[in-house]
């Protein structure tokens, strides 16, 4: 779909205005800080109780930890906490080094600068180009296997998101020779699953390791999905012709739902104004998505908007054109 519209090349300011006005770009470092300690306590509380657990649940507790630690990190290097840049990769790295083995390094370069900067942008923006290119337009590949297996290769992945993030990450690290962060990456081995294996019965370890992995992959993948994948795509050319607020809008795609679908998708599920607003704390996108909204109605700009199961629907109808 198109929505091209020449107002949207010079109002953006208007709208961070009344954005800005309304206290929602404020830096929120107590409520951050109390998020991170939660997650740290939590991560703790399970490792003292380990032994009392049912390794499946033990699991889905680990998940739920390890997912919140990923938008913690995300919100982090956002700078959505702290206004200093430093200081918030420092924070970040117990988090996304010591509790997900990830590097920040990694996301900052491959999500904050080239993602957020040419969303569905071919020629820059790596997400738009999975599965050889199949939710691209004029730049699909023609590999007969990934056409004949596009569905499982496609919806089976997702349950390997988290071990595909370690590997980009140690490559990512080991290729700009970022050894500081490399070793805090490694130090996850001994830290975490060291533990669970030293006190738990093999199996019982093994269970919890499958079912984190499993569960936290699916959980990644099917939030991350449905922010831009079958939303319009560009090629750097066009891309060129528009506005960073119009390639931002016709890029992506929020997601109707109240509060529990904000926590459970980690504010991602108001892409839109995450994406218009990256500095603007997870806390406050759903106030941002009202006042987002009723200027995009306001000016005559179209605003991508459906539910989770309309957004699964449409990627698969996108993965089906390939």
């Amino acid at each position: 779909m198109s929505i091209t519209n020449p107002q949207s090349k010079d109002i953006f300011e208007e709208l961070k205005g009344r954005v800005r006005q309304a206290g929602l770009l404020d830096r929120v470092p107590v409520r951050g800080t109390i998020e991170m300690i939660a997650i740290i306590l939590s991560l703790a509380i399970a490792f003292v109780t380990m032994p009392l657990w049912n390794p499946f649940l033990l699991g889905l507790f680990l998940a739920l930890v390890f997912t919140r630690a990923v938008f913690v990190s995300h919100d982090i290097l956002h700078l959505q906490y702290f206004k200093n840049k430093k200081l918030s990769f420092r924070l970040s790295y117990p988090f996304s080094a010591l509790i997900l083995s990830n590097s920040s390094s990694w996301w900052d370069h491959k999500h904050n600068v080239n993602h957020h900067t040419w969303c569905n942008v071919v020629e820059k923006d790596e997400d738009i180009r999975a599965l050889d290119g199949a939710f691209t337009t004029h730049h699909r590949g023609d590999k007969p296997f990934i056409k004949k297996y596009k569905y499982i290769l496609f919806w089976g992945a997702m349950f390997f998101m988290y071990p595909a993030f370690i590997a980009q990450s140690y490559k990512f690290v080991i290729k700009q020779k970022l050894y500081g962060e490399l070793s805090l990456m490694l130090l996850h081995w001994p830290l975490i699953w060291g533990t669970i294996f030293l006190t738990l019965p093999f199996t019982s370890a093994l269970t919890v390791f499958i079912t984190l992995y499993l569960s936290l992959s699916a959980w990644l993948a099917f939030g991350f999905i449905t922010n831009h994948l079958g939303c319009e795509v560009f090629d750097l050319e066009q891309s060129r012709t528009m506005s960073w607020m119009e390639i931002q809008m016709r890029g992506s795609r929020s997601l109707r739902g109240g509060r529990f679908v904000h926590w459970f998708y980690g504010g991602l599920n108001t892409q839109i104004e995450h994406h218009l607003f990256p500095k603007a704390p997870r806390f406050n996108l759903l106030k941002v998505q009202e006042i987002t909204r009723a200027f995009a109605r306001e000016h005559g700009i179209h605003y991508f908007e459906t539910t989770p199961l309309q957004a699964y629907l449409q990627i698969n109808h996108a993965l089906k054109a390939y």
